[in-house]
């Protein structure tokens, strides 16, 4: 089994400054606002039939536990240098151009570490079935990806930083 608790988090500066304004958001903000819920909640008298001060308390637990998740997770984070994206095979950081063989459609996604992918965003994580298969692949090739219902087959397009 995995030590999940050291392993490195590999993203991108991009990924790390998300994280930072995350944090800083809940530590300057989030933080706040609870804390004022939690006083006006405090007003209304009678705590133990509260059920106002017991939601805010409950957030409070929340916004704590993501601020101390991120704080973990910043102290593991290697960021890949845009130097160290080449264009010569897919890796971290390169943004790559496949076209689907089966359905025909091209489309483009940006290899990322888990911590920041976001299928929303064409950020695929380099630990996901796809963003693994990719990875090493140079443009020109084809590759064979096992997917949960089957396989994709993806034509390298183009690969760029």
């Amino acid at each position: 089994m995995t030590d999940h608790l050291n392993e490195e988090l590999v993203m991108t500066q991009e990924g790390l400054d998300n994280l930072k304004k995350r944090l800083e958001y809940l530590k300057t903000v989030k933080r706040y606002e609870v804390a004022a819920r939690i006083k006006t909640a405090r007003e209304y008298g009678d705590l133990s039939e509260n059920a106002e001060y017991d939601e805010a308390k409950s957030e409070q637990g929340f916004v704590e536990g993501e601020i101390s998740e991120l704080e973990a997770k910043i102290k593991k984070v290697k960021v890949i240098d845009d130097n160290d994206i080449h264009t010569e095979d897919v890796g971290v950081g390169s943004i790559v151009k496949v076209k689907d063989l089966e359905f025909g459609d091209t489309e483009e996604y940006k290899i990322v570490g888990s911590a920041e992918s976001d299928i929303a965003q064409n950020k695929l994580s380099n630990e996901s079935p796809v963003g693994r298969g990719l990875i090493g692949a140079k443009v020109g090739q084809v590759v064979t990806i096992p997917i949960p219902d089957g396989e994709v087959q993806y034509e390298i397009l183009d690969i760029r930083r």
